[in-house]
């Protein structure tokens, strides 16, 4: 079969939603071998941060000389961008080789999600490439995720926990900490991110109950500024001086830090990064669609914050912003899938922009500039609408001078829109 054929295919299977639940994962993988019992894995969770975190760590072993597989989701653009070595993504002939091979196990009583095909590919690409390390990204949640058939990894990390998937993992955050808290393993070391406290208590409790040894953010590890202005790494084994994150906005020192966090709790004979390789990677580091600037004059700024706490750090990067320029007005184009909280997303944000665009992402499942306009009833600033991704992106250059921002954010689907029409490319409305 052909690369269009085989994605095609796999786009398909988005038929089957999702289904949270570890059978079908864990037959689908005994028909070909069990690839992710010989992988030796970095398992990353969280509300938000986790992709950079993982990426982090990635680039972080990528330095120290390791041959790395990265696991993410979603993609931007290529549907090869979920799964790479050594930054590279996994080349079209193998996804036709290795899709092909997964088709023939499924037979009638196996039905594999999108997500789950997915999974299964990146286990196969990264043993047969002959991978070091494979760092995941978990999908959705944490204790029925595809990924979570990885039985004993390193170390593991959970980054954050914030209000988003609430239909399938809970409506509190001790609901949903539990869920993601499925990823801890016996006696496997587990890293804390920044946490309220009753997701601190419940992942507290289940690596108590596991005897999976903790390291917390602000306890046992940190990344944070000097009297001399420069950041510091503390660990439980490192004191790393002169970090730099090649990722823009102070949230990204947290997710620095539980990389690196994370890094020290695999530490183990072939596991072991030195100091250069960890300025490097962390300094080198790129991660799409996240504070992403795309140009200047205005500057336009992409980022996939699309639930209440990742609008709050956006807030945050955008009220420093502001501060530090104090002549620049901040244009926002939003756009959001309908299953996401509209209100409690923008609303941290209507403080600090002076314009809002309105838009679509190009998917069945996006909420319109009507649903959109809806939430904004009480704010008193202008609002427009512009269908299209890439005409609302120019409907805000239009109304922006050199000095504004324009930043686009509330979905990676509307992220990846304004991407792939920069590129040229034609993007498929149908995407995972």
């Amino acid at each position: 079969m052909s690369y269009s054929s085989v994605i095609e295919y796999l786009y398909g299977l988005q038929k089957h939603g999702i289904k949270l639940g570890l059978e079908t994962m864990r037959l689908l993988l005994d028909r070909v071998g069990n690839p992710q019992a010989s992988l030796q894995v970095l398992h990353v969770g969280g509300t938000n941060g986790k992709g950079s975190t993982a990426s982090m760590a990635a680039a972080v072993l990528h330095c120290a000389g390791r041959r790395v597989g990265l696991y993410t989701s979603p993609h931007l653009v290529d549907f090869r961008e979920r799964i790479r070595i050594n930054g590279r993504m996994i080349p079209e002939d193998r996804v036709e080789v290795l899709l092909t091979r997964l088709r023939a196990v499924l037979a009638d009583d196996l039905h594999p999600t999108f997500f789950e095909m997915t999974t299964a590919l990146a286990f196969l690409h990264f043993l047969e490439s002959g991978v070091d390390v494979a760092v995941l990204e978990v999908g959705l949640g944490g204790r029925f995720d595809a990924t979570n058939v990885v039985e004993q990894p390193l170390a593991c990390a959970i980054t954050t926990i914030g209000m988003d998937h609430q239909e399938y993992l809970g409506n509190t955050e001790a609901a949903i900490a539990f869920e993601k808290g499925g990823i801890i393993k016996p006696y496997v070391p587990v890293v804390m991110g920044r946490m309220g406290p009753e997701a601190e208590q419940v992942l507290s409790r289940i690596a108590k109950d596991r005897s999976a040894p903790l390291r917390r953010l602000g306890q046992e590890f940190s990344l944070e500024r000097d009297r001399a202005g420069r950041l510091v790494y503390h660990g439980g084994t490192h004191v790393i001086e002169g970090v730099e994150c090649g990722l823009v906005g102070r949230h990204q020192w947290d997710n620095a830090a539980c990389a690196l966090a994370l890094l020290e709790a695999a530490d183990q004979p072939g596991m072991t990064v030195g100091e250069g390789a960890v300025l490097e990677g962390l300094r080198t580091v790129s991660w799409e669609g996240r504070l992403e600037t795309i140009d200047e004059e205005p500057l336009v700024v992409l980022d996939g914050a699309h639930n209440p706490a990742a609008a709050g750090v956006l807030a945050r990067y955008l009220t420093d912003y502001a501060i530090q320029h104090p002549a620049s007005r901040i244009i926002l184009v939003w756009g959001m899938m309908r299953d996401k909280d509209h209100r409690g997303f923008i609303t941290p944000l209507l403080p600090v922009v002076s314009e809002i665009v309105l838009t679509q992402a190009a998917l069945t499942r996006t909420a319109t500039v009507h649903e959109l306009r809806a939430v904004l009833d009480e704010w008193s600033g202008p609002v427009l609408e512009a269908i299209l991704p890439t005409d609302a992106l120019n409907l805000a250059r239009s109304r922006a001078m050199s000095q504004d921002l324009i930043c686009i954010a509330g979905s990676l689907m509307l992220v990846g829109d304004i991407k792939a029409a920069m590129r040229g490319c034609d993007l498929s409305p149908i995407r995972g």
